[in-house]
């Protein structure tokens, strides 16, 4: 095969290689020209049947049957690269805030093509921030917005990559929280000593294992007066048997059951977070906390939810964190009403309270400290069961 045969077949490779990139181009070309199901598609799958063969003019042209395949689809990626490029062209003006953000942030992409698709995003949600935030001045929001570290990410990629809650088939709630009574008007645990520090659960769906030792951190602090992380990795390696998926996702009460049923949990220090599934390796020798039961919280029941958290301590809960106004908050209380009680995301709440006269959650996120108020954010309260915050709601005992 000569140089340019060589050529073409890496590039085929190469775009073989990128099968998200491949749907992300069609998608878009299609709805550009707006086009039926089989007008534009991918070179080596056949129309479906019923699809009409109408090509625009500026496609019409018939690929050469003496072509060699690898060239057919190297003329058809090129076609629609050209449309792509056309219809989705950087704003050179935010050339150089992009690569201030990268830099800021910390930003290296794989390949052109993804660090294409990233900046399209990023001004996407660029302008999603810019007028939210000028909405707040005019004092229609009650929350602001900022171009964090997931400021390229869509609200598909937040889900693939941030959230993993796995609420268990058949989940029947038979709460017996009898509510103590007593709350003040404003409670936060990280003032007495018993949040630590924020976690940061990077590309692996391992927010509920981050909730359940959360909440077993705070009880290992008011009955040892030790404040001590315990092992995420721990949960996401060891807890297979009991529902839970590691990276790709669980449920804060599965883990508590495994720690009940196994007599412990390690310690972070023993057993580093790595943010992806391994072995098990729990050691007796390095427990550091352990659990005799969990209590469920009635379903939904934010008066529960608040008594419990005045008179117990930090409270697992799962939440919607999909809308992108979510993962970009910066600041005031959250109360997008497009947030769903479709839970998809394991937090902790460690504390309530009010600012500027709107009731809030105190959540502690497990996205780092570039999240939100410092890896905070605070969600409205008696609004409805906003964003499905009280509906799974659970905290362990030791």
């Amino acid at each position: 095969m000569g140089a340019d045969g060589l050529g073409a077949q890496q590039s085929e490779n190469e775009i073989k290689a990128f099968p998200h990139f491949w749907a992300h181009v069609i998608r878009r070309a299609r709805r550009a020209l707006g086009v039926r199901c089989g007008d534009i598609g991918d070179p080596r799958v056949p129309p479906r049947r019923g699809c009409a063969p109408h090509r625009p003019h500026h496609l019409r042209a018939p690929l050469s049957p003496a072509l060699p395949h690898n060239m057919e689809l190297l003329r058809c990626i090129a076609a629609l690269l050209a449309l792509v490029a056309v219809m989705g062209h950087p704003d050179p003006t935010l050339d150089q805030h992009w690569e201030l953000w990268k830099k800021a942030h910390g930003k290296v992409y794989r390949h052109q093509i993804e660090e294409g698709q990233r900046r399209a995003t990023w001004e996407k949600n660029l302008r999603l921030v810019m007028l939210h935030n000028l909405e707040h001045s005019l004092g229609l929001h009650s929350y602001q917005l900022g171009m964090n570290h997931m400021g390229d990410m869509s609200s598909e990629d937040v889900a693939a990559l941030l959230t993993g809650l796995r609420v268990p088939y058949g989940n029947n709630r038979t709460s017996r929280y009898h509510q103590r009574g007593g709350a003040p008007d404003a409670m936060d645990w990280r003032e007495k000593g018993c949040v630590t520090e924020v976690k940061n659960q990077g590309p692996c769906g391992a927010c509920w294992a981050f909730s359940a030792v959360g909440a077993l951190e705070a009880q290992v602090k008011l009955k040892t007066g030790k404040l001590v992380s315990l092992s995420a990795q721990n949960l996401v390696d060891c807890s297979m048997m009991y529902g839970n998926k590691g990276c790709s996702g669980g449920f804060m009460t599965n883990a508590f059951q495994y720690i009940i049923d196994n007599n412990g949990i390690d310690s972070e220090e023993s057993y580093p977070y790595m943010a992806q599934n391994g072995t098990c390796h729990y050691n007796v020798s390095t427990r550091a906390a352990t659990c005799s039961k969990y209590v469920e919280l009635p379903y939904a029941d934010e008066a529960a939810l608040k008594d419990a958290v005045a008179n117990i301590g930090p409270v697992s809960v799962a939440i919607d964190a999909a809308q992108p106004t979510f993962f970009l908050y910066r600041s005031g209380v959250y109360d997008d009403p497009r947030c769903t009680q479709e839970v998809n995301h394991g937090v902790l709440v460690v504390g309530y309270g009010t600012l500027n006269e709107k009731d809030f959650w105190l959540v502690k996120n497990s996205w780092g400290e570039r999240f939100g108020d410092g890896g905070y954010i605070r969600m409205s309260r008696n609004h409805s069961n906003h964003c499905g915050i009280a509906s799974y709601a659970s905290y362990p005992q030791i």
